[in-house]
């Protein structure tokens, strides 16, 4: 994929080189025949869920939920759209490089594209030795380093051969850089989200490099074209800094699945259109222990919401300091279902830790409460007694929270 995005653009430069610009985006229309015709011709195998398909409009609000809730996948997007805004001169003024400073014309900008390209193919192939080196934060503080003195070289060079050598070195970096940022959102999120954590990756890269253009166009007309990637060269070369407050997440294995919960037992007949659920976990948690349940709580709170939950809180009985009620909302009961079949291997973990501070002879205690337990339940609605039941009120905690 990253070979085939890097060619693109210096084949494009090459037929505009040789045939003009109508020729390019003519050509760029008709390759896309084969791919429409893959992907009619596709087979997937798609592993059948059993709970129903979540709607388009609460897909997308989910997804920007478990970002707006997930520091390090919000981390990978900020550091993508900054360096999307800097590190897209480079893209943006190639025309003008091609023509102002090497005096040439669409040929001179079919190599120049060609040199950027070649060095995209050469970091591409290089980003799992890089991985196995550098961390995250470390790589990735290099590639904006090397990519701000290239853009520099870029500014400074009057040379088509200088220009295309330093075009080389910007490509490569600017791949491992955008792979980098790929790589640590794919790998920060969980099977459920990720096509949209991914999605929102490519709105932060694109996004980014369409403002930068903006800016880089603006402050070429002002100053020019020397300028406009000098000044772009040093503010790439300063971005690292970003780390000191956004510090890259280390890269590790995927965040994988949990086991799917068995589904709690039913008193009431419920749809998934019932709702709201409300959820209440009462811990009984040591007073020299109160610290450090507090302090591991709010992480809990982020898995919860991140996974569907909303109007997370803590509380302590005045009566009782032992005592603790954690206590969230769902919208509908499917929603329920979905929020505590979401959870991964590490989010269950976390779970069970905060499970562990609960002392006394008793299990952990478990609500389940329906809000509004006669308007929400529609006689035209269906009853599915497989999948979506559950009771009002359950306060065993052998199917988990």
């Amino acid at each position: 994929y990253n070979i085939a995005r890097s060619f693109g653009p210096a084949i494009g430069g090459v037929v505009v080189a040789a045939a003009g610009a109508v020729a390019a985006f003519a050509a760029n229309a008709l390759l896309y025949l084969p791919l429409l015709a893959a992907l009619f011709l596709w087979r997937r195998v798609v592993e059948p869920s059993r709970l129903p398909r979540e709607p388009l409009n609460r897909a997308i609000v989910s997804g920007v939920r478990y970002i707006i809730h997930s520091p390090s996948i919000r981390i990978v997007l900020i550091r993508t759209l900054v360096t999307g805004i800097i590190g897209g001169s480079i893209s943006a003024l190639m025309p003008l490089v091609a023509r102002d400073l090497l005096h040439g014309g669409a040929q001179t900008y079919g190599i120049m594209l060609g040199a950027f390209g070649m060095g995209a193919v050469v970091g591409a192939l290089n980003i799992g030795e890089i991985r196995k080196r550098l961390s995250g934060e470390a790589a990735i503080r290099s590639c904006a380093l090397t990519l701000g003195a290239a853009t520099a070289a870029v500014g400074l060079s009057g040379e088509p051969v200088l220009t295309a050598a330093a075009l080389v070195v910007a490509g490569a970096v600017w791949m491992l850089a955008v792979a980098l940022f790929n790589i640590g959102v794919q790998l920060s999120a969980p099977r459920w989200v990720a096509g949209r954590a991914l999605a929102a990756f490519q709105a932060a890269i694109s996004g980014g490099i369409a403002i930068g253009s903006w800016g880089w166009g603006h402050l070429t007309d002002a100053a020019g074209v020397e300028v406009a990637l000098l000044v772009s060269g040093a503010r790439m070369m300063v971005s690292p800094l970003l780390g000191l407050w956004l510090r890259m997440p280390p890269i590790g294995a995927r965040n994988e699945d949990g086991e799917t919960l068995a589904d709690p037992e039913v008193q009431l007949e419920l749809t998934s259109r019932s709702g709201p659920l409300v959820v209440e976990i009462e811990y009984r948690v040591a007073e020299d222990d109160a610290r450090a349940f507090h302090d591991l709580m709010q992480d809990v709170q982020l898995s919860r919401q991140r996974n569907g939950a909303y109007g997370w809180s803590i509380a302590r009985d005045i009566a009782d300091p032992e005592l603790w009620t954690e206590r969230y909302h769902c919208p509908t009961w499917i929603d329920y279902l979905r929020q505590r079949n979401r959870a991964t291997r590490a989010e269950r973990e976390l779970h069970q830790r905060a499970i562990g501070f609960h002392i006394g002879p008793d299990p952990v205690r478990i609500r389940r409460m329906l809000e509004r337990p006669f308007g929400s339940v529609r006689p035209k609605d269906d009853v599915d007694r497989t999948a979506e039941q559950a009771p009002a009120v359950a306060t065993a905690a052998r199917s988990g929270p």
